[in-house]
């Protein structure tokens, strides 16, 4: 018996530990349905945006990767750099892969350290 109140002491604590998570925030001015509808930013939508949403970046510091995803959607790419520090890039404008796509767009950048949380957000 006493086995079975230790086991389902830590249900009982391993349920309050990750139902009690950081809400998310808002992005306050950004559609975020729209945002991630407009994959590679190719409909022009994200760039409508960009002015508030370079206002607003700072709230994406220190949220971790699954959160970024829920927030802004799968990235328009990423890339692995060393020491295990990721990039996601959302495309502002339209990118190349768009038809009438840009070589250089502009996009959102989120770096991401070894620990996967957002250490640098930035509009380039």
């Amino acid at each position: 018996m006493p086995r079975s109140r230790s086991l389902n002491l830590i249900v009982v604590l391993s349920i309050l530990f990750f139902s009690c998570g950081k809400d998310l925030p808002t992005l306050d001015g950004i559609d975020t349905e729209l945002w991630k509808g407009d994959k590679n930013g190719c409909d022009g939508k994200r760039f409508a945006m960009a002015a508030t949403l370079r206002v607003e970046k700072e709230k994406l510091l220190a949220l971790d990767e699954g959160q970024i995803i829920k927030i802004l959607g799968r990235p328009d790419r990423n890339e692995l750099f060393k020491r295990n520090q990721k990039f996601y890039y959302y495309f502002l404008q339209p990118a190349p892969e768009c038809n009438l796509g840009n070589d250089n767009p502009q996009k959102l950048v989120v770096r991401f350290n070894a620990m996967g949380l957002a250490k640098e957000v930035v509009v380039e």
